[in-house]
């Protein structure tokens, strides 16, 4: 049974906005489910099994967290157009745009709009990001070094554009939109949406970057119908999941279908998924858990950037 995408998101999710730029690229139909931006999160935690972090992916009972494997599987579905040449790289870029480039980003929003914060989200971030208070006095007086590596980073973007391509990656002379354009679209993004002024001053120098940015933009976001989250629950419980039993025989911990694990972002929201390795390999892991609102489901996570320990 073929199972429509459901993308549990928010609007000002920045890395909601890669996805949804990737759906634009593929000219994509999917179902929006919107969800707070902050705990409690009452009608995602049945289907990821405690894994907060944003955005989250569902096609019928899989479920699929963080981005690196969102795209992966949009991409292995829905192959054309094909969105990621020199995949690997593709995703090495990706940590630099969601680690480094993030972390220039952040301090340059909140330092700004830190005082119109709710006193909630902020303790929530707080939950989240346990070893970095959200102080917006401190994050204030980083700015001027923050802008200095926002302009830095910026410039990577700049000299990929210099030969006058139209989208970062190139073959055979054509230019097209990839997924490494979502990746470093994502951060521009971000600072523009809340202080547009403040991105102005910081790409002023940077014209090429500007026009590429108008171009990602211009894809839009596809096609998207409301869906409301508890129809996301119904169709779970009533779905099952198209995972299929696989060891890896490369495991370098001879972990094997069937054992129970815990799954936990190694940066921050460290919030742990316990379940039973349905496969493996060097680039995700599937595991099995059981919820009373939704059934059994797999949650599908990325190994990079992930700790898979004994649960």
């Amino acid at each position: 049974m073929t199972h429509d995408i459901i993308f549990h998101h928010y609007p000002t999710s920045p890395f909601s906005e890669k996805v949804r730029v990737v759906f634009g690229m593929k000219g994509m139909k999917w179902r929006s489910v919107e969800i707070p931006n902050m705990m409690p999160k009452p009608d995602l935690m049945p289907l990821t099994g405690g894994y907060r972090k944003t955005p989250v992916m569902q096609i019928g009972a899989d479920i699929f967290c963080d981005t690196q494997i969102i795209l992966r599987e949009i991409e292995r579905r829905f192959p054309d157009p094909p969105i990621m040449p020199n995949a690997g790289l593709s995703f090495a870029v990706a940590f630099w745009a969601d680690r480094p480039l993030f972390q220039a980003t952040v301090p340059l929003i909140f330092g700004e709009i830190g005082p119109m914060i709710p006193e909630a989200f902020k303790k929530d971030r707080e939950k989240l990001f346990p070893e970095r208070p959200f102080n917006y006095e401190q994050m204030k007086a980083a700015a001027p070094l923050m802008k200095d590596q926002w302009r830095a980073h910026v410039g990577f973007i700049d000299a990929q554009l210099q030969d006058g391509r139209a989208f970062l990656s190139q073959a055979a002379g054509v230019s097209k939109p990839t997924v490494t354009d979502a990746h470093c679209y994502m951060n521009l993004w971000f600072l523009k949406a809340p202080l547009p002024q403040l991105a102005d001053v910081l790409l002023k120098e940077f014209p090429r970057v500007e026009a590429w940015y108008e171009r990602v933009k211009a894809l839009g976001h596809g096609t998207a119908t409301a869906m409301e989250s508890k129809e996301a629950l119904r169709i779970a419980k009533e779905a099952t999941s198209e995972a299929k039993v696989l060891a890896d025989p490369h495991d370098p911990n001879g972990r094997k279908p069937g054992d129970s694990v815990s799954v936990m972002p190694d940066d921050y929201g460290r919030d742990p998924v316990v379940g039973e390795i349905v496969f493996s390999n060097a680039q995700e892991i599937a595991i099995k858990r059981h919820d009373p609102l939704v059934g059994d489901v797999v949650v599908h996570f990325p190994r990079a950037g992930f700790w898979v320990m004994p649960a």
